[in-house]
């Protein structure tokens, strides 16, 4: 019985299956790209973009926490004036967010 019902053509079709096994897989890349990966890059060229513009004098904030200004800036070392007589070094990765510039001095 079983052996007429494959000869009159009720097999699945191989080129069927695996069809339908790829085009979840692409559908599950698409949405992870546009879900993760493209928000993360727009983030990291955003933040490469803010530290590209600091200036001295700019008000920063550590990833740390630290508050502080701008008193020395170079491609890679950032010195920060905490206080009046508080410098402190730091690497110009270690800078979360510029919050204002100050005033000329």
């Amino acid at each position: 019985m079983f052996q007429g019902m494959l000869a009159a053509g009720t097999t699945p079709s191989a080129g069927g299956g695996i069809f339908s096994l790829i085009v979840p897989l692409v559908l599950m890349v698409a949405i992870f790209y546009f879900l993760m990966i493209r928000p993360q890059n727009k983030k990291q060229k955003q933040r490469n973009q803010m530290l590209s513009q600091l200036k001295k004098g700019d008000k920063i904030v550590t990833i740390g926490g630290l508050h502080g200004t701008i008193a020395e800036i170079t491609d890679d070392v950032v010195v920060l004036r905490v206080n009046d007589v508080t410098k402190l070094t730091f690497d110009r990765n270690a800078i979360s967010s510029a919050v204002s510039r100050e005033t000329a001095q």
